[in-house]
């Protein structure tokens, strides 16, 4: 610990990416860590945009702080980054050598910007590295953010789409459902389904994983079966792999068939530390309807459709409206920063011995999220990804 023999400090600074309202840490999750021996600091007005004023911390026991007092601290929980960023922004120069800090970092992704966090010292814990076992659950940062990715997806479509999503019997006579089509039946695509269902939509759904199927027909949908053999498409923890350009202009090709048949289609598919596969081609964009919509949720990874533009709205000439929302949590930042905060509350108690951090490698949790150390990047999927990018 930097403060002598003090108890540990653990910090909530403001977020200071563009467009971020979330925060790390509610004020209903501070006791816990107090029960833990440690000390809470939070800056000012870190939870404002998420609904939580300074004073809901002080009555959980937290103190506020400056940024100067928030960034000097023993270990400090972030939801974005590790304060460095590819673009420079909202860079901070407080850290110190040997500090922990614990966020979604992105570390396959950039892989550069983690060789910066190894370079001044820090002890960097990734929550996007979980893996996805059952005792790691209550960590899984990126599936709490994607079920709120899921469900605002389906609402922003439905606020664009010309129609309405359930069937309606009147007097004026019956309105048909309408068609959904979701791909990418993750933790955000079941939760998309979900969604479209409670509104009363007709929902397809398509998955490359064959086990994905009974996930998808006990949600109400039907599953899209594609005549493809994926092989195995998911990595040891959990998560997506890539499968090859072959696979992809196959799968490209028959969902061609499919999408023009819906009124939305909402996409999820991802990999980590990659771009994100393009299943939506231009030619199945011009078969679909005037008024569709399509809400692509792999755009900050470049896209599921091939003319989504992150954050940005998209109306094709045949008025097709494709939108590519990049922080979808952060519209809904209230129950975003409630679930984030119960997922690195939960981390950081895994990783607290007597009141202080203690990093068991032998632990399988520990030993995936731990990114750099020592003033060296440590993850082996991280170097590789670092190998990468410095070869090009």
């Amino acid at each position: 610990m930097r403060h002598g023999s003090g108890r540990t400090r653990v910090s909530v600074p403001r977020e200071r990416f563009h467009g971020e309202t979330r925060v790390a840490l509610v004020p209903a999750s501070v006791p816990q860590l107090t029960r833990c021996g440690l000390d809470v600091i939070v800056e000012r007005e870190a939870g404002v945009a998420a609904g939580h004023p300074d004073e809901a911390y002080l009555q959980h026991g937290a103190t506020i702080g400056s940024a100067q007092e928030v960034f000097d601290a023993d270990v400090v929980l972030r939801v974005n980054g590790w304060g460095i960023d590819p673009d420079g922004l909202g860079r901070d120069q407080a850290s110190w050598p040997g500090q922990v800090v614990i966020g979604l970092a992105d570390p396959l992704g950039s892989p550069r910007v983690v060789a910066e966090a190894a370079e001044r010292g820090l002890t960097g814990f990734a929550l996007d590295l979980v893996p996805r076992i059952t005792r790691a659950q209550a960590m899984d940062a990126l599936s709490s953010q994607a079920t709120v990715v899921g469900y605002r997806a389906v609402l922003l479509a439905a606020d664009r789409l010309p129609k309405m999503l359930p069937m309606l019997t009147t007097a004026a006579g019956t309105v048909p459902a309408a068609q959904v089509f979701v791909i990418g039946a993750g933790v955000a695509g079941l939760q998309a389904i979900a969604t479209a269902r409670r509104l009363g939509a007709v929902v397809q759904a398509y998955d490359v994983r064959p086990a994905a199927q009974e996930e998808i027909e006990s949600l109400g949908a039907r599953c899209v079966l594609l005549p493809l053999a994926p092989g195995d498409a998911e990595d040891r923890s959990g998560y997506a792999k890539e499968l090859g350009d072959a696979f992809y202009r196959r799968q490209q090709d028959l969902l061609a068939e499919t999408v023009p048949g819906a009124d939305v289609v909402i996409s999820t598919a991802l990999i980590p530390g990659r771009r994100a596969p393009v299943l939506i081609t231009e030619r199945a964009v011009r078969g679909m309807a005037r008024g569709s919509v399509i809400v692509d949720c792999a755009a900050e990874r470049g896209g599921n459709c091939e003319l989504t533009r992150p954050d940005d709205v998209v109306l094709t000439e045949g008025g097709v409206t494709i939108l590519g929302p990049t922080n979808l949590p952060a519209t809904v930042p209230r129950d975003a920063s409630f679930m984030y905060s119960k997922n690195v509350t939960a981390f950081l108690s895994l990783l607290v011995e007597d009141g202080v951090p203690a990093i068991d490698q032998d632990d399988v949790i520990v030993r995936e999220t731990l990114v750099t150390r020592g003033g060296t990047v440590v993850h082996p999927r991280v170097l590789r990804s670092l190998a990468e990018v410095q070869h090009v």
